[in-house]
């Protein structure tokens, strides 16, 4: 179960960076625009942090996408 969710991390923190370089900010700048700490988008984007669904609304918000977009790794292979 734990490899399940590690890998569920890590796509969904590597889909972030993806969307972040992409829309060409910062770490510093995502963790501003959705009230996170610089630190906390790194380990998320790393796959070394879980996040819970508040973090991963307030990401979306930043991005000004749907949660469901944000999360949807159904077709991402790592």
């Amino acid at each position: 179960m734990t490899n399940k969710n590690d890998n569920l991390s890590s796509k969904i923190g590597i889909k972030i960076k993806l969307l972040r370089t992409k829309s060409k900010i910062s770490q510093e700048s995502l963790a501003f625009m959705a009230g996170l700490n610089k630190n906390s988008i790194g380990a998320i984007e790393r796959g070394e942090s879980s996040p819970t669904i508040e973090t991963l609304d307030k990401i979306a918000k930043a991005f000004n996408i749907d949660i469901i977009e944000l999360i949807d790794v159904s077709k991402f292979e790592i």
